[in-house]
C-alpha cells in the first residue's frame, strides 16, 4: 500500500499522514521534515525554507530516494509533501520503477484559506520530540508538550508572509500534478476541515 497525501499548508496532510500511518501499519515520508532536518546544518536549505522558497527538484528527489530506500518502507509508505512539480512526479516514478512499486491511490486535502491561517499561526512544536500541536489536538497544558515536557514552540517557517508564499506555490504547481493523477485513475479529492481522526476514517474507507 503506497499513498500520495497531497494538499496546501495547513490542510492537515501532517497530522493525518501520521494516523493514517499507524492504522495502516506503513511508513509517514514527510518531505518537510527531511527538510528542516537538514536545514539545521544548511544555512541556504534554512533561508529558503524561511521564505517559503521551493526546493530545487534534484535535491528533493535526492533526499527522498535515500528515504524510501529505508527499510521500513518496504511494507507501503505514504508521501507527505511529495510531489509538489510536474518534474518531481515523474521523478518519482522513476525512483519506484527501480523500486518494482507504485502508487495505489493519491488523496488531495483541501481546506478554506482562512482555515489555513488559522491553523498555521496558531500550531507549535515541541522543541524537544517535536510533536505537533494546534487547534484540532492542543496540549493538556499551555506551551507544554504531553508526551516528553518539553516547550512548545512556534516553528519559524510559521508567519503570514511564508504561508501567503506556500498557498500561492501550491495552487500555481499543483494544477497540472492534480490533472496527471486524475487521468490515471489516482485522484480522490477529500474536504480535511473536520477533526483528523474523523477524516482518516473517511480516507480509510
Amino acid at each position: 500500500m503506497n499513498y500520495i497525501l497531497t494538499g496546501g499548508p495547513a490542510t492537515g496532510k501532517g497530522t493525518r499522514s501520521e494516523i493514517l500511518s499507524k492504522a495502516l501499519g506503513i511508513a509517514h515520508i514527510s518531505t518537510g521534515d527531511i527538510l528542516r532536518e537538514v536545514s539545521k546544518k544548511d544555512e541556504t536549505m534554512k533561508d529558503m525554507l524561511s521564505k517559503g522558497i521551493l526546493i530545487p527538484d534534484e535535491t528533493m528527489t535526492k533526499l527522498l530516494k535515500e528515504r524510501l530506500m529505508q527499510d521500513d518502507c518496504k511494507k507501503g509508505f505514504i508521501l507527505d509533501g511529495y510531489p509538489r512539480t510536474i518534474n518531481q512526479v515523474y521523478e518519482l516514478e522513476k525512483i519506484l520503477d527501480e523500486m518494482g512499486v507504485k502508487i495505489d491511490k493519491v488523496i488531495e486535502l483541501t481546506v478554506p484559506d482562512e482555515l489555513a491561517f488559522k491553523r498555521i499561526l496558531e500550531r507549535k512544536k515541541c522543541e524537544k520530540c517535536g510533536k505537533m500541536y494546534g487547534i484540532d489536538f492542543p496540549p493538556k497544558v499551555e506551551n507544554v508538550c504531553d508526551v516528553c515536557g518539553g516547550k512548545l514552540v512556534i516553528r519559524t517557517d510559521d508567519t503570514k508572509e511564508t504561508l501567503k508564499a506556500r498557498i500561492d506555490t501550491y495552487k500555481k504547481n499543483s494544477k497540472e500534478i492534480l490533472e496527471y493523477y486524475k487521468n490515471k485513475g489516482l485522484l480522490k479529492t477529500i474536504d480535511s476541515s473536520s477533526h483528523p481522526e474523523r477524516m482518516v476514517e473517511e480516507i480509510k474507507d
